[in-house]
């Protein structure tokens, strides 16, 4: 993808609404503005924000199923993917979406965005260790841990219907052996439109091994 896929490629890309966009561009500029002053993102990743966070993190939505009433987002940090999923699924009555966040500025920084765009989320900034448990519909994670790791965290918030949406890079594969050792699950993999390494895993029946 060439290096200047903007907002107008990514509305082509996705078809999202004009509210929409204009949303996601509140947020984008809020995060351009805050990372002059915070190291929320590398700037080489925020010379081509829109492909490599806001379009990678959107490309989880259309696994979101139509039924899904909420979301939690593990280490969300600046906000990918769950601010961005939040935004876009804004328009859907009650839906609710919760973004953990251990580091304070980055809490900070999501509840301004958020405000911003018009996103209503909870920001718990808390690491996701401490969280209570709470049964939820989906679950999503971008560069939060390796697998087996993120495993852990999200079995805090797994019932029968629940779907883990987690975005991986090259190592998915090692990542998933490694895994089985101590989990039981039912994964499909989904390659990535923004990157010919990742990986998109859908994972549900999340148990530990016996």
């Amino acid at each position: 993808m060439p290096p200047e896929f903007g907002p107008e490629q990514f509305a082509r890309e996705t078809g999202v609404s004009r509210e929409t966009l204009a949303r996601l561009k509140a947020f984008v500029g809020l995060l351009r503005d805050w990372n002059t002053r915070h190291n929320l993102v590398s700037q080489a990743s925020l010379n081509d924000v829109w492909r490599r966070h806001v379009w990678d993190s959107a490309q989880l939505s259309p696994f979101i199923p139509a039924s899904a009433k909420n979301l939690v987002d593990l280490g969300s940090g600046a906000g990918f993917p769950g601010l961005v999923l939040a935004i876009l699924l804004r328009e859907r009555p009650g839906f609710r979406s919760v973004l953990y966040e251990a580091t304070r500025k980055k809490c900070d920084f999501l509840r301004a965005a958020a405000e911003r765009a018009g996103a209503a989320v909870k920001v718990r900034c808390m690491r996701i260790e401490e969280a209570s448990p709470e049964i939820v519909d989906v679950v999503t994670a971008r560069a939060c841990a390796p697998l087996s790791k993120l495993l852990t965290y999200a079995e805090a918030f797994q019932g029968p219907q629940t779907i883990n949406l987690f975005l991986k890079g090259q190592s998915v594969e090692d990542e998933l052996t490694e895994s089985t050792k101590s989990w039981k699950l039912r994964v499909v993999r989904h390659p990535s439109q923004t990157d010919s390494s990742g990986t998109i895993l859908e994972i549900r029946e999340l148990a530990r091994v016996r």
